[in-house]
């Protein structure tokens, strides 16, 4: 029978071997090997303290600064196989501590999610949070400095922008002189005006969620502004569009919705993108909106992206990207590539159905691929499921599958080991491998995951089974792999080092594979039909370039071994160029043991042997 094969090739070098019904879209500059993202969440990574108390302050439960990201440490993170660092949390965001000595405001414990903060409810566009500096009057510089001693370690940068909404009291102290802050010019008797920041509710003053399940701000902490009480009029829409004065305790309260010239009724004031535009280049984006009147906010955040551009940041992750219409990601994403053609642009979007709008009309480079790839191995993962599933999510998204990005943790998702998500990190490895070599798409890691951090400390706001992002807290495991700032794993148990040896030499093998930015067929299929004792819980997949052809095989069974032949299909051979005869390959992943493929009347066969939760990487060249 015939294999489902998919070319996707995005090396020039490899153009011979390309589908031309599947070229990579014009905004995605050429890549020379897969892009790995290490997602560290910055005030926790460089944090020592281990105390871990429920709503502790800074001086409870520590901190990490900017310069905890030592040479030492960005060492360590390059050698783990990645080639960016997402540092979340960035921008100057809400929270509860003291910083008037330096100019800035207070803010209102009622208003803010934990004691630290949520990173998406960002107070200051224009510098980033004091949390973070050693000497937060110099925070920017601080930044700057961090931001080029990656740099000197060969890794981009990204760090979030979050266009749908900001903090519900929004005050740049760095702003230039020409920028007006969101609402500084809004009419506010108005519920919408195309270039008003925000929407209204005149004649309604906010008022605070109503406490749900007991909740308390700081834990019930005593605070000269915890009252209650946040003054606010007119109230304005919530940042997950809630239209009530008074949202509820589950919407995103402490956050004000940011207005893209989207009327209440859904009416766009502003113009629409011809449809040929999903084939046109950056250049065309940018002329087509050149000279137009766009809505105000579109403005404020081209000028605030093209500030971090010019203190060296590489790219962005835009947060609920799909919350704001395309047409604004055409004219923001337009502007940055001109400043920075080589930016690495990431957008959080979750309806499938918009995926080739915002990648071929709003020019992102990559979206989460949550709700198909993500979904589908945790299902798997947690012992429910087929694995059938994973060849028909990646049919359905052969022609833009560059631009998936995939993952198995970041900070919005539970931990592998935790209990509400698969209680064990090592169900995380055969899922590790499928996600990141099925495809050209990047492949992003969430700090600790590479040493089974389970997330199980109880930090304050929220629950366990996800690393807090919202207060002050150590992370255990990842802090024995920190070894006070040796960065060497010197307090990890073996485990421990055995999960981290495992992702590195997953991930350095992504990135120096040139069959991983070839062409991919699934042999599962085939298998499934053709092969004894081939199950739902075994995998098989193959990637080749001119250079080299691999086979990749995942058994994620928790339990059970797989002892059987796993079959090539003819017309893969035929493609592959293989006469008959028994060709030497090698398993990349553990030992580089060796292992024979037979090419027989055309079709071929390997022998596996593989333990429960073990994949293997089978390498011809």
């Amino acid at each position: 029978m015939r294999y489902n094969r998919i070319f996707v090739m995005v090396l020039l070098a490899f153009s011979a071997c390309r589908n031309p019904e599947e070229q990579p879209s014009s905004n995605q500059p050429v890549q020379t090997g897969k892009i790995v993202i290490y997602q560290v969440f910055t005030r926790l990574f460089g944090n020592t303290n281990s105390t871990n108390k429920p709503w502790g302050t800074i001086e409870e439960n520590g901190v990490g600064k900017f310069n905890d990201f030592t040479d030492t440490a960005l060492a360590a993170i390059k050698d783990l196989g990645v080639t960016h660092i997402w540092y979340t949390g960035i921008p100057h965001h809400a929270l509860v501590r003291d910083y008037t000595k330096y100019g800035i405001s207070n803010d209102d414990p009622d208003v803010v999610k934990g004691r630290a903060g949520s990173p998406y409810a960002v107070k200051d566009y224009y510098n980033v949070n004091p949390d973070l500096a050693v000497d937060p009057a110099r925070r920017l510089e601080e930044f700057k400095a961090l931001v080029d001693r990656t740099h000197r370690h060969g890794l981009k940068v990204i760090i979030d922008i979050v266009p749908n909404h900001v903090a519900r009291h929004y005050a740049s102290l760095n702003k230039p002189d020409s920028v007006a802050d969101f609402g500084e010019n809004d009419d506010k008797s108005l519920v919408y005006h195309r270039d008003n920041s925000f929407y209204y509710i005149p004649g309604e003053d906010f008022k605070v969620p109503a406490s749900s399940n007991g909740y308390k701000p700081l834990g019930g902490e005593s605070h000269p502004l915890s009252d209650g009480k946040f003054d606010e009029s007119p109230a304005k829409w919530t940042g997950n569009g809630s239209r009530l004065a008074q949202p509820g305790a589950d919407d995103w309260y402490e956050t004000v919705k940011i207005n893209y010239g989207i009327s209440p009724d859904g009416t766009k004031d502003f113009d629409s993108l011809p449809p040929d535009y999903r084939t046109r280049s950056i250049a065309d984006h940018q002329a087509f909106w050149n000279g137009k009147n766009v809505p105000a906010s579109w403005k404020k955040f081209r000028d605030i992206a093209l500030f971090w551009l010019n203190l060296g940041v590489d790219g962005f992750r835009f947060d609920m990207a799909e919350m704001v219409p395309v047409e604004f990601w055409s004219y923001m994403n337009s502007a940055i590539k001109t400043r920075n053609p080589g930016a690495t642009l990431v957008a959080e979007v979750y309806n499938p159905a918009e995926y080739r709008n915002y990648i071929q009309l709003g020019k992102m480079d990559y979206l989460y691929d949550k709700v198909e790839l993500y979904d589908t191995l945790k299902h798997i993962m947690q012992g429910h499921g087929s694995t059938d599933n994973l060849v028909f999510i990646q049919k359905g998204l052969a022609d833009i599958e560059h631009h998936m990005l995939h993952f198995l943790e970041n900070h919005d998702e539970q931990r592998i080991a935790s209990p509400g998500f698969a209680g064990n990190a090592e169900k995380g490895k055969p899922a590790m491998v499928v996600s990141a070599l099925i495809s050209t798409s990047p492949t992003l890691i969430y700090f600790g995951q590479e040493l089974g951090e389970p997330g199980a400390e109880d930090a304050g706001f929220g629950k366990p089974t996800r690393t807090s992002i919202f207060d002050y807290v150590g992370v255990p495991h990842h802090q024995r792999w920190m070894n006070g700032g040796k960065f060497d794993g010197g307090q990890s148990s073996p485990q421990e080092k055995d999960l981290r040896a495992f992702y590195q030499r997953l991930l350095k093998f992504t990135t120096g594979s040139s069959a991983l930015m070839g062409s991919y067929a699934e042999i599962h299929t085939h298998n499934r039909q053709n092969s004894s004792g081939y199950d739902k819980r075994l995998f098989s997949f193959v990637r080749w370039s001119d250079q080299q052809k691999i086979i990749v095989f995942a058994n994620f069974s928790a339990d059970k071994p797989y002892e059987g032949v796993l079959k090539l299909p003819s017309e893969l051979i035929s493609d592959w160029g293989l006469k008959d005869g028994t060709y030497t390959i090698h398993e990349k992943l553990s030992d580089n043991r060796e292992n024979k493929m037979v090419i027989k009347d055309g079709t071929g066969t390997i022998s596996i042997k593989a333990m429960p939760l073990e994949s293997q990487i089978w390498s011809y060249e």
